[in-house]
């Protein structure tokens, strides 16, 4: 699909009202998981795309931003005719999702962020020992190292341990892993990210999730974000990691399913 600048890969699976799935840093679709898909498509279209240098998608060509990526997300339900849609943004892309909310309140139905953050001063940072470990794994360019690090800091400790989770992790992120170029990029984006003053002004039916067990994104930055726009909802998964998706799909998938459907703004007719 053609975007200013570049080439974005998508897939649109699913029948019902349309789903706009915006993954994180680095991710690709692949990294939703396919139980987390299935559980969804059988209520909606959903459209699950790559940003820009992840996954199939166009090289990048220059250093991105948050507001950039949701013009993206806006570019791509204009090309494909959808006037609006439900919204669902993980980690960085929740921080697009906002952004795309804030730009264009009425393409959004109802809007999902898991495992996100509003930035600025008031959110609580990545801890100093995950940034390390990330960064040791990243400067080794170990791509065994990185996965298994990667690994071991998304998910819980109680997912981790279980036999074939690994395995299952591997095969998603060895499909198109992006570079370390597009990976600083988008951590420098998603360190400028800020809406901590803006989401105020949201009148968008809004569901939070995020895992008690995360460990990138503490959950107090959820607990911000539902606390700032109003009449959010939250739902915490206790023992959840980074990716709660990953390790409960139906539970996540039923969540979101039940959101949207009970509260979505209806379609123009």
């Amino acid at each position: 699909m053609a975007v200013a600048g570049g080439e974005l890969q998508y897939e649109r699976r699913g029948a019902g009202e349309p789903m706009l799935l915006i993954q994180g840093m680095g991710a690709h679709g692949a990294h939703w998981g396919e139980p987390f898909l299935a559980s969804l498509q059988r209520d909606f279209e959903l459209i699950v795309y790559d940003h820009r240098g992840v996954g199939g998608s166009a090289p990048q060509q220059d250093d991105v931003t948050i507001a950039g990526l949701a013009s993206d997300a806006i570019a791509m339900l204009d090309a494909l005719d959808v006037p609006a849609a439900h919204v669902l943004g993980v980690s960085m892309g929740g921080m697009v999702a906002q952004e795309l909310a804030l730009a264009a309140p009425h393409r959004v139905r109802t809007l999902t962020l898991g495992c996100t953050s509003c930035g600025g001063t008031q959110s609580k940072a990545i801890a100093p020992e995950v940034v390390q470990r990330l960064t040791a794994a990243v400067l080794s360019r170990d791509r065994e190292r990185m996965l298994r690090t990667g690994f071991e800091l998304v998910l819980s400790r109680a997912h981790t341990s279980g036999p074939g989770h690994y395995a299952a992790f591997e095969a998603a992120a060895r499909r198109a892993p992006a570079g370390i170029p597009v990976l600083l990029s988008q951590k420098g984006a998603a360190d400028a990210h800020d809406t901590y003053a803006r989401l105020r002004g949201l009148r968008i039916p809004t569901l939070v999730i995020h895992g008690t067990a995360d460990e990138i994104l503490a959950p107090i930055n959820g607990e911000l974000v539902a606390s700032l726009i109003p009449g959010a909802r939250l739902e915490l998964l206790d023992g959840a990691g980074h990716l709660f998706f990953w390790e409960q799909p139906q539970r996540s998938a039923e969540l979101v399913r039940r959101f949207a459907l009970a509260t979505g703004v209806p379609s123009s007719p």
